[in-house]
């Protein structure tokens, strides 16, 4: 029998293919050719998230830097400088602008006395004085002012320029003048309460104050109550730790009182107010638009809230080394803290969530923090999202931020300037820094403002890895409806005064005609004795009370520190026992 002829091959090779193995090899190769399809679709999308903790997972950070480009597959393409979201509602397709508000026009901040608002020339009664010594950061003691001229108004009494706290967890030593005009402060108050810079003396020396603390959220009657009889007796007062001391609700001259100081008499000394705008300048320069951001991401605030993020037996080590510095705090469940919304978004979520929303990788942001948590490491996705990332480190020279560095409240000020001056704003928190902007934000245009609605997109992020990017962005866009800081997406009435001022904004109506846009917002009806009586509100959305107790009333025991008119009480307040010792102060910016 012969043998089989072979085909002759050039250049010398004769191996034959055999049949059998061709159908396998073309198989092969159409499954390399749609791996690499899917390999070139999971580089155009963001990470993955961990569904435990929203986090990217250790191979989703290998794609870090390759998130969609601007108008590549997987992104919403909208318009050249991320003009608009679009959200999908039963159907309807609406489109918002992501650095306006369509009806701010119709809005602005109204907040003079009315003729019945006599004149403190006429109201001050002497022999009354009262000082105040504030409480926390930056921003919870800014409370503490607006509201001891509030007290001091109801009381008739003439105001002492408020001492700053010097020696809470912050431990910054500046005093007033170092950080508010001084002069402009005392000024223009003048009308409304009568204010001295230093405590009034008797026969050559400073008068002795008689010490007392009243409870959270005093109402008028507590005031009139409990400080005025030790008033008319003892001529001045020293009401210590004056942090959230008096009621969320007033009336209608008094809650316009508070946005007078709050929004017109609180300014910035020169200097910090000269570097906060040299950085919006700087802003500027680089960008049409920018977003401010306040992370709020540091060890202090993540271990106090007792969240976890996915950092396993290193990170529940450490965060729980800090947590033993409070005695009396309890234990939370981490999970349900996350579920309920009660914790910031990791630095990774906040620049998923702003690129959901539609805003381009192109976008400058300024971020407004301390020390991040994990470094540049936890930073490190939020960068890839928005590579055009700043800080008031990193726009200004050393020489330019030395007369600032050793001063908490200082550096916080030039954080607070150019959050409020950005064309959007992020508020990652709802502390105090979170709530007096968010405010301030709307008395002056209804700047975009966008609070996280964490407990449903923690939901979402738990989903994440299990969708695709566009389904991903479009709940994104719905769940966020109603937090973006339109005028009246919040109920009347409802949250911490600072944060929805609605008796100090009105709504225009078409000529010269105003009327206010939330009748009795933030107020009490008046009853035979010319107090204000606490009324119901409705279901309140967004905002929540970061303070301890939850009650309006002047008796609420649990928790609340009597004012107990103890003589005795030393002069300096920080060897008075708190209840929880830098408790509230690590949450005040």
């Amino acid at each position: 029998m012969g043998q089989p002829r072979r085909r002759g091959y050039p250049h010398g090779h004769h191996h034959r293919c055999p049949r059998r193995i061709a159908l396998p090899a073309a198989a092969l190769a159409l499954l390399f050719f749609a791996v690499s399809l899917l390999s070139v679709s999971l580089l155009s999308t963001p990470p993955l998230a961990d569904p435990r903790t929203g986090l990217g997972t250790s191979s989703s950070r290998r794609f870090l830097g390759r998130y969609p480009a601007n108008g590549s597959s997987g992104e919403l393409d909208i318009s050249e400088s991320s003009e608009a979201f679009i959200v999908q509602t039963h159907g309807m397709i609406e489109r918002d602008d992501l650095w306006h508000s369509k009806h701010a026009s119709n809005f602005y901040g109204c907040s003079n006395s009315s003729s019945k608002f006599l004149d403190s020339s006429i109201t001050s009664q002497p022999q009354r004085y009262l000082i105040v010594v504030t409480s926390g950061g930056l921003n919870q003691q800014r409370t503490g002012i607006i509201d001891a001229v509030v007290a001091a108004r109801i009381l008739n009494a003439t105001l002492v320029v408020p001492k700053l706290d010097q020696t809470s967890f912050w431990k910054d030593s500046s005093n007033f003048s170092e950080i508010f005009d001084m002069d402009w402060f005392i000024s223009s108050l003048a009308k409304d309460v009568k204010i001295i810079k230093e405590p009034p003396e008797k026969g050559g020396k400073a008068m002795k104050p008689y010490k007392m603390r009243v409870p959270r959220k005093c109402t008028p009657r507590c005031y009139l109550n409990r400080v005025l009889p030790a008033l008319l007796k003892k001529h001045v007062i020293r009401m210590t730790k004056y942090d959230y001391r008096l009621s969320n609700k007033l009336d209608t001259e008094l809650q316009k009182l508070r946005c007078r100081v709050n929004y017109h008499a609180l300014k910035f000394t020169d200097p910090i107010q000269e570097l906060g705008e040299k950085l919006i300048q700087r802003m500027r320069e680089r960008s049409r638009y920018f977003i401010a951001l306040h992370l709020r991401f540091e060890p202090d605030m993540l271990a106090f809230s007792g969240c976890y993020y996915g950092g396993g037996e290193k990170e529940r080590r450490e965060l729980a080394a800090i947590r033993r510095r409070w005695r009396t705090l309890h234990i939370r469940d981490p999970e349900k803290g996350r579920r309920q919304g009660r914790c910031p978004l990791t630095p990774e979520e906040v620049g998923l969530m702003l690129r959901a929303l539609g805003y381009r990788s192109d976008v400058h942001i300024y971020v407004a923090s301390g020390e991040i948590y994990g470094g540049e490491d936890t930073l490190a996705p939020l960068k890839a999202l928005f590579p055009n990332f700043h800080t008031k480190e990193t726009l200004t020279s050393q020489e330019e931020l030395a007369p600032f560095l050793k001063f908490s409240s200082r550096m916080a000020a030039i954080d607070f300037i150019v959050c409020d001056e950005s064309d959007a704003f992020v508020a990652n928190n709802i502390g105090n820094m979170a709530k007096i902007l968010a405010g301030r934000r709307r008395y002056f245009g209804h700047k975009r403002t966008i609070w996280p609605n964490a407990k449903q997109l923690y939901l979402l992020f738990m989903k994440r890895g299990n969708m695709s990017w566009d389904a991903f962005s479009g709940q994104v866009r719905t769940i966020q409806k109603g937090y973006m800081g339109e005028p009246m997406e919040i109920t009347p009435g409802r949250g911490e005064f600072h944060a929805n001022p609605a008796t100090c904004i009105c709504e225009k109506t078409g000529g010269n005609t105003v009327v206010k846009s939330i009748s009795r917002g933030n107020q009490e009806p008046v009853n035979d004795t010319g107090m204000q009586k606490s009324v119901g509100t409705p279901p309140y959305p967004v905002y929540t009370d970061e303070e301890a107790d939850g009650s309006d009333t002047e008796d609420d025991q649990e928790n609340t520190v009597r004012g107990e008119m103890i003589d005795a009480e030393p002069d300096d307040d920080s060897v008075v026992r708190q209840e929880d010792p830098e408790l509230e102060e690590i949450l005040s910016d």
